[in-house]
């Protein structure tokens, strides 16, 4: 027993009518014939009786009417909730606290605009939980500031990611070019948490040069940071994204970009994962926002 087969002997049993359910399922009137046939032999009972005109179901065929009748609109409206629920979410996206907070704050309001039924999710996360959470599916996709080589991920590039170093203004760093890292480790360090992608980065330097630094604070954001460092409690070093144009009539700003990678960062998904249409809009709206933005 096929659904295409309850669907002909309901439609025919509505119309009264072979030809008329022919049309109204846009398919051949020999098919319907077929279909009710095929439902009558598995059924081993008459449907219809085919003496008068128009047809009339037998007393079978009124029972097996009643019972398939809302078993068809529940199917229907089975199809129907799960597209409803596909198109409002959840969708969740994952990216590190100063990407949220200095870069993906324009899409989301303008994604909120563009569908305001759906459920957007954001997760501010560490650079390697935010992988994690896209490889294992629990994140639709992610932003990242490079993606590594061993990481089975797709990967499309947005925006470069430079990192800078911050001081209050009129800082003793500031007065001349940098001319190494080992400038930097001379001075008190407000950093965010260890295990952070950029403190990582810069750490692995110092331990190359061989030099003593002494980070005296860590911090959940970069805003935080930036209070603290303007106050002349230390120094940061940290993505160029996050410095507001306000920030520097409190702070100085040095790249390190001869010092320190610059990265692309770039939209993470995980390969043969569903995209869910909410989803692909707003990967689809990240891009035609973020790419190519000017960061440096």
């Amino acid at each position: 027993m096929e659904l295409r087969e309850l669907k002909s002997f309901v439609v025919a049993a509505k119309y009264r009518s072979v030809s008329k359910a022919a049309k109204e399922l846009n398919i051949g009137q020999p098919t319907v014939t077929t279909h009710v046939k095929k439902l009558e032999n598995e059924l081993s009972v008459s449907l219809f009786d085919r003496v008068t005109r128009p047809i009339r179901l037998t007393l079978a065929g009124q029972s097996i009417y009643e019972l398939t009748v809302p078993l068809l609109d529940g199917i229907e409206s089975l199809s129907n909730k799960t597209t409803d629920m596909e198109d409002r979410g959840p969708v969740i996206i994952a990216t590190t606290a100063d990407i949220i907070t200095h870069t993906l704050l324009p899409v989301v309001h303008e994604y909120n605009k563009q569908h305001p039924k759906v459920f957007l999710k954001i997760k501010s996360m560490s650079r390697k939980e935010v992988i994690d959470g896209v490889k294992s599916g629990e994140v639709d996709a992610g932003i990242i500031q490079r993606l590594d080589r061993g990481d089975k991920l797709n990967f499309a590039p947005l925006f470069v990611y430079e990192r800078v170093l911050i001081a209050p203004k009129n800082h003793s760093l500031l007065q001349e070019p940098l001319t190494s890292l080992s400038d930097i480790a001379k001075y008190p360090l407000i950093m965010m948490a260890s295990g952070s992608y950029t403190r990582e980065i810069l750490e692995n330097q110092f331990r190359k040069l061989g030099v003593r630094y002494n980070i005296i604070m860590e911090l959940e954001s970069m805003d935080m940071i930036k209070r603290f460092v303007s106050q002349g409690m230390g120094v940061s070093v940290g993505p160029r994204l996050a410095i507001e144009e306000l920030d520097l009539d409190k702070l100085g700003m040095v790249s390190l970009a001869n010092f320190l990678p610059v990265d692309r960062a770039g939209i993470i998904t995980l390969p043969g994962k569903n995209i869910s249409k909410p989803a692909a809009a707003i990967i689809k709206l990240m891009s035609s926002m973020l790419n190519d933005v000017n960061k440096v």
